[in-house]
């Protein structure tokens, strides 16, 4: 089933002329045509121009063009990457006819590396919430399961991996928002080391404004193959004259090792934070498979503070999103002497989580405190086990990582008693990416591989 191979299989066979582009762009416009109207997760579509690029694609390889690893393969874009020419939103009603005149980096690379982009994939208001709801687009639904969400900030792009509707996305992340997406949804995720990756074109700044995102904002690929992700990572990565944080730090090749003797640590849950029952026995599940393997594991975390870290981590986010807006009455606002003791603190937890892992291949945890929840107004606590937690409780798994721009591997390694996926983190050093996409793939070898949801 095209829509279902995966986008490196795709490319591979458009390459070799054993499927046109046009057919499998057609393929992928018809399941979106299909699946989307449940779902709302393609939020924009050109697919005239689609069509006319494919056709052009097929032509070149007539001639014997290659335009690049990704020849012909069509993909949607989270809306909170800039398309030259495609409405870019973020969700957001003063950017409700926004167009762009350039692409941004994420767009500019893919297109180099000869992709078609067909469409938008949907967000929540200006990326900022881990559900997928905008006044302009309106709700996303969960593939699995439409009366949950697919997770945010990039649900549609998730929601429409997991639906056959892309074979390959772009999300962004300073809290989660790859990741959680990913493990609501069934999923491969990559949140890169912090400025692997250009931020130029990305919103939710508002277009001519500073950027504010300076702290813990990273771009990464979703996919429903790790080796996906490793080739839309070596297209992504790199110095970009946009954006001036990213090093040139260099690509390197790395065999997939094996699972005997990687020192892998793990830990059901992080100081502080409560998960659902079977996301705990997933974790001490899969630590038990990699064990069984081999691998020497062991059940330990960073030494830190993780209280602090946290405190961190919410002066950094709540700084970055308030210089968007004019602070509302009552609401704090933070100094310079705040921000700059959040980044000391950050070094120190960053630092803590550095040396732990230079005696471990990995850290495997949860990404959340449960699986996908159900559609709810923002703040609304979250049942684990049957018992609220906080909201903002229910995500902060994912958050101790963007605090400290650690490299983490979401993949998936089963599903709760209501046939939910359930997606688990696996951490590395920093700038290592090209050893945690080894590593994660001999962990997927064991744990499973991507599943379609119910129906599809």
């Amino acid at each position: 089933m095209v829509i279902y191979r995966s986008a490196s299989d795709l490319a591979q066979s458009i390459r070799r002329r054993e499927l046109s582009a046009v057919e499998v762009l057609e393929a992928h416009l018809a399941q979106i045509e299909a699946r989307n109207p449940a779902l709302n997760a393609v939020i924009t579509l050109d697919a005239e121009s689609a069509r006319r690029r494919a056709r052009e694609a097929d032509a070149a390889l007539d001639r014997g063009e290659v335009w690049g690893p990704l020849h012909g393969l069509p993909l949607t874009l989270k809306d909170g990457h800039s398309v030259a020419g495609m409405r870019t939103t973020a969700g957001w009603k003063p950017l409700a006819e926004h167009v762009p005149e350039r692409d941004g980096s994420v767009a500019a690379r893919l297109k180099g590396a000869g992709a078609i982009i067909m469409g938008k994939t949907n967000v929540p208001t200006l990326l900022g919430d881990y559900q997928c709801y905008n006044p302009i687009f309106g709700r996303t639904n969960n593939p699995w399961n439409p009366e949950r969400t697919p997770g945010g900030s990039s649900g549609g792009a998730a929601a429409a991996l997991a639906a056959g509707m892309t074979p390959l996305e772009v999300g962004s992340d300073v809290g989660g928002s790859i990741r959680i997406p990913s493990h609501f949804c069934g999923l491969f995720g990559l949140k890169p080391t912090e400025h692997r990756v250009s931020l130029a074109g990305h919103i939710p700044e508002p277009p001519g404004t500073p950027r504010t995102a300076r702290a813990m904002a990273v771009i990464g690929p979703m996919a429903r193959t790790i080796e996906d992700l490793d080739l839309a990572f070596r297209i992504l990565a790199g110095p970009d004259p946009g954006d001036l944080d990213v090093p040139p730090v260099p690509l390197r090749e790395v065999a997939q090792p094996a699972l005997k003797g990687l020192q892998i640590a793990w830990s059901p849950s992080l100081p502080g934070g409560r998960v659902s029952a079977a996301i705990r026995q997933a974790v001490e599940r899969t630590a038990n498979l990699l064990a069984g393997e081999g691998a020497q594991v062991e059940q330990a975390l960073p030494h830190l503070d993780y209280d602090r870290a946290r405190t961190a981590f919410w002066t950094l986010t709540d700084t970055i999103f308030k210089a968007m807006q004019p602070p509302a009455e009552g609401q704090r606002t933070f100094t310079a002497a705040d921000w700059l003791m959040a980044l000391h603190e950050r070094d120190q937890a960053a630092a803590a989580v550095e040396r732990f892992l230079a005696d471990h291949d990995l850290l495997l945890c949860p990404v959340a405190a449960s699986t996908a929840i159900a559609h709810c107004k923002p703040g609304t606590p979250v049942p684990v086990d049957d018992e609220p937690l906080p909201y903002m409780d229910a995500f902060a798994l994912s958050q101790l990582f963007s605090l400290t721009g650690h490299p983490t591997l979401t993949i998936p390694v089963g599903l709760d008693p209501d046939g939910l996926p359930i997606g688990l983190q696996l951490v590395a050093r920093r700038w290592d990416e090209e050893h945690l996409l080894a590593v994660g793939a001999a962990v997927a070898a064991v744990t499973g591989s991507f599943q379609r949801p119910p129906g599809y």
